[in-house]
């Protein structure tokens, strides 16, 4: 079959197969986080953490629960890293040595949803570590962003109160009846496709067809592979992360693995159509996320197969970089929904992607991965986004703006203007410092367009917590694993305080009635205009930054 026939194909299936879900796993997460009844294990766990699951929080104290659960699982993430040559199932002779700064990084990485790996996975981290530190991190760090989206949908659900649910309710109702079920059942058949599970540190040694001895590294994958993609997290138990056969073995668990990284985050909208008590407002919200996805997924997938850019495309696409058994197509459509998406996994290299192909991946982050966005994170983006656009269409016809029922007044809009400027303000000043420091200017495999690129992308990945990487930049150093690690923290945390801040304050509204000006929010022309807001207001920011590397190395 042709490439291009194959990969249309493979993802024509894909939106079936989300579109089908839509529905039944939307109408289910809405259950789950609207429910008046806790399991006897959830009582269970209230009980040992000392939470009351009875009370109701504002949203000041929503978020210093919030806080106060990510600070406890850093330090012990933090610490476990540097003590792991003293406990079960660790390596004998780690490949990179575990320092403070690299520990620091990696448990900044793995508690903000972001998964940045400056090591490869497979000689450093023992399986202790990965499997009590960086599997369970993959569940709640996403079950976090789940708590805080569904937080801020109840501040347009809620009259004139500051309550806005309980974090731990949240967090473990999202663990343990969400994420866990999905994850057995994904793992299970990640194994059926040849993902890896066992327990076998570096003592597996074949023989070669050329009669030499290799070492084939085992360990626990299937179990934390498939959480690394429901959650949207991405970090790889192996060094090649999803281009890894012990990870990714065959095109159909490729498939697996974009639906599983994508199919929360595309069925949240239906959840906040049933939480505000109105579906077309999730309709809504789905049709931009995918309006905005079909496009950018278009673009890479065409650009790989007929740009010739910096890369060779002799045999008619670029396929440096590319796992033969995946092919351009399915890969190219791996890298626009993995930063389309939080996720940040990769079965392909970004970096030798052409020139034009690899500024889709570097724009869906910029965009705030919000189509569809990590699990919990991009609903919230996208409804911050929402908000925004009734802003602007608020001014053009001079009255103020609305949102299911709430006015958008001046506090309002600072909020949601502050949540849009932080990450710009991250990126920009990273990058920029980066640049000006020669030692770190040495980090660069290029020089040039492509080398600003290589920066531009760490930088963008890091504040969006995205994860992924243009391979060429060494980034496992003291100044780039510290300047990194604060880019994830301040790029998840302070979001999500603003985020929080927001619904707090819509929750203390009453409801405006609908009037003759007001904007109908679930109709064509406002899915239009939030489409067109969000790639403006990118487009306006970044521009610069893009016009001196991608684009000025793919117009070159």
């Amino acid at each position: 079959m042709h490439s291009a026939t194959a990969g249309l194909l493979f993802l024509a299936l894909l939106v079936v197969a989300l579109a089908a879900v839509h529905l039944p796993l939307g109408d289910y997460m809405y259950r789950v986080y609207s429910s008046e009844k806790h399991s006897r294990t959830e009582r269970f766990v209230y009980r040992l953490i000392g939470a009351d699951p009875a009370t109701e929080q504002s949203w000041a104290t929503y978020a210093r629960s919030m806080l106060a659960f990510s600070a406890v699982s850093l330090v012990f993430l933090f610490l476990l890293q540097l003590v792991q040559g003293k406990l079960p199932l660790h390596l004998a002779e780690p490949a990179t040595p575990m320092t403070a700064a690299l520990a620091w990084n990696t448990a900044v990485s793995f508690v903000t949803n972001t998964n940045w790996q400056a090591y490869a996975g497979e000689s450093t981290q023992g399986h202790l570590v990965q499997m009590a530190g960086l599997a369970v991190q993959n569940f709640v760090s996403a079950a976090v962003g789940m708590a805080v989206a569904i937080a801020f949908v109840r501040g347009f659900a809620r009259r004139n109160t500051g309550e806005l649910g309980n974090f731990w309710v949240d967090l473990v109702r999202g663990t343990l009846r969400i994420l866990l079920p999905i994850a057995v059942i994904g793992a299970v058949v990640l194994m059926a496709g040849g993902v890896v599970q066992n327990f076998h540190l570096h003592d597996q040694v074949v023989t070669t067809l050329a009669g030499s001895p290799q070492t084939i590294p085992g360990g626990p994958v299937a179990s934390q592979e498939v959480i690394k993609a429901l959650g949207t997290n991405g970090g790889g138990f192996y060094n090649a992360n999803s281009s890894h056969p012990f990870e990714n073995p065959t095109t159909w668990t490729n498939w697996v693995e974009i639906f599983l990284l994508s199919v929360i985050s595309f069925s949240l909208p239906r959840t906040f159509g049933r939480l505000v008590s109105n579906t077309k407002q999730g309709y809504a919200i789905a049709a931009v996320m995918s309006i905005i996805a079909a496009i950018s997924l278009t673009v890479v997938v065409l650009l790989q197969l007929q740009h010739h850019g910096t890369v060779p495309t002799a045999i008619g696409a670029a396929t440096e970089g590319v796992e033969q058994r995946f092919g351009v197509p399915d890969s190219a459509v791996y890298a626009g929904m993995t930063t389309l998406t939080s996720t940040g996994a990769v079965d392909s290299a970004h970096d030798s992607y052409t020139s034009l192909g690899g500024m889709v991946p570097l724009f869906n982050m910029l965009l705030g991965e919000v189509a569809p966005g990590g699990v919990g994170s991009g609903l919230y983006g996208m409804l911050i986004l929402a908000v925004i656009t009734v802003f602007v269409a608020g001014l053009m016809v001079g009255r103020t703006p609305e949102y299911l029922g709430k006015k958008i007044r001046p506090r309002e809009i600072k909020l949601a203007a502050s949540y849009f400027l932080i990450t710009p303000l991250i990126v920009l000043f990273g990058t920029a410092t980066a640049l000006t420091l020669p030692g770190q200017r040495a980090a660069m495999a290029n020089t040039g367009p492509h080398g600003l690129s290589e920066v531009l992308y760490a930088f963008t990945s890091a504040a969006n917590n995205n994860g992924s990487a243009f391979a060429g930049l060494a980034a496992d150093t003291v100044w780039y694993n510290t300047a990194l690690g604060l880019a994830m923290l301040i790029g998840r945390f302070l979001p999500m305080i603003l985020v929080l801040a927001l619904a707090g304050s819509l929750a203390r509204q009453g409801t405006t009635p609908a009037s003759i000006g007001t904007l109908p929010t679930h109709k064509p022309q406002f899915v239009g205009l939030v489409v067109g807001v969000t790639i403006i207001l990118v487009a306006l920011t970044f521009l610069p930054a893009l016009a001196v590397g991608p684009l000025a190395e793919g117009l070159h």
